[in-house]
Formats: C-alpha cells, sequence, structure tokens
C-alpha cells in the first residue's frame, strides 16, 4: 500500500468515526438532558464542578456508541503519526484532512443526517487538484535543477533563483 493509499485510508476511518462519534455523543446529550430534568441542582463550589465535569466525561465514554469509534479513531490516529515519518506533510495533512471531510459528510447521510454531500465531495476532489498541480510544479522544479547541474552550469540553489522560479509557476 503507497504512502497515499494509506493516507488516504486514514482519512476515510477519521471520517467515518466522527459521524458515528457524533451519533453515540447525541445519545449521551439525550440522557445528560434526561438526568439533568430531574436533578436540577447545580454545583457551586470549585471542585464539585470539577467533579461533576469528570462525571460527565466518564459517563460519555461509557456510551459505547461513542467509545468504540473513539478509540478506532484514536488508533488511526497513531497510524497517521506513523505515516508522517515517511511522507511530506505538505501531502498528509491535506489529503488526510479532505479525505476526512468528505468522508463525514458521506457517513452522517448514511445515518440519517441532512448534510451537504457534494460540498464536501467537490472540496475534496478541489483540494486533491491542487495538490496534483504543487507535486507537478515541485517535479518540474526538481527536474529543470538536474538539467542544469548536468549541462555543467552551477545548480547551486541561492533565495532568488527559488524565488524567481517559484513567480515564474505563479504566472
Amino acid at each position: 500500500m503507497s504512502e497515499v493509499e494509506k493516507m488516504i485510508a486514514i482519512g476515510l476511518v477519521w471520517g467515518v468515526t466522527n459521524a458515528i462519534m457524533r451519533r453515540g455523543a447525541l445519545l449521551w446529550d439525550q440522557k445528560l438532558e434526561a438526568t439533568s430534568a430531574s436533578n436540577p441542582r447545580r454545583p457551586s463550589l470549585l471542585h464539585e464542578r470539577a467533579l461533576a465535569h469528570l462525571k460527565k466525561w466518564i459517563d460519555l465514554l461509557l456510551v459505547w456508541q461513542y467509545s468504540i469509534p473513539f478509540l478506532v479513531n484514536l488508533s488511526a490516529s497513531a497510524a497517521f503519526f506513523s505515516i508522517l515519518s515517511d511522507a511530506p506533510i505538505s501531502l498528509a495533512v491535506p489529503v488526510t484532512n479532505a479525505t476526512t471531510f468528505a468522508a463525514t459528510a458521506v457517513a452522517a447521510t448514511a445515518l440519517g443526517e441532512e448534510t451537504r454531500v457534494w460540498h464536501a465531495l467537490s472540496g475534496w476532489e478541489i483540494t486533491i487538484q491542487v495538490l496534483g498541480l504543487s507535486y507537478q510544479c515541485k517535479f518540474l522544479w526538481a527536474s529543470h535543477r538536474l538539467e542544469d547541474n548536468w549541462s555543467g552550469k552551477d545548480a547551486r540553489l541561492s533565495q532568488h533563483d527559488i524565488w524567481s522560479d517559484y513567480t515564474m509557476f505563479m504566472l
């Protein structure tokens, strides 16, 4: 499996687990509203408030519809950091984030939520196209420098050379 395929797989896992975790959080929220309606007392002391927040977090983690996707999501995060050791961050972050965004929209729609799937998918497509163009420009620039080196020209890179090559690609 190539690095880009791994990035897309991680983005898909993140996106699907985001949608499922949202559903689990909504179940937790409904449970929380039901219990707060029966017990309207709010803690007043600082330590009581801290313990109340800790209890809410524990209750959230006890909702399996939230905690299982959360653990899968964290596993994908560990895999992402592993990929970052071999892949450029300028490629890994946009690919995984765009894929996550699109996968979240598709998974949320599959779970019955109202989302703008076509907006997410077109945003993903634009991101991938821009990345492709960026890497083509990097490749052309690198091959241009190699040709200069092989032809005997001075191929040392100065800030002026980098800036002029950059502005040529931007025009």
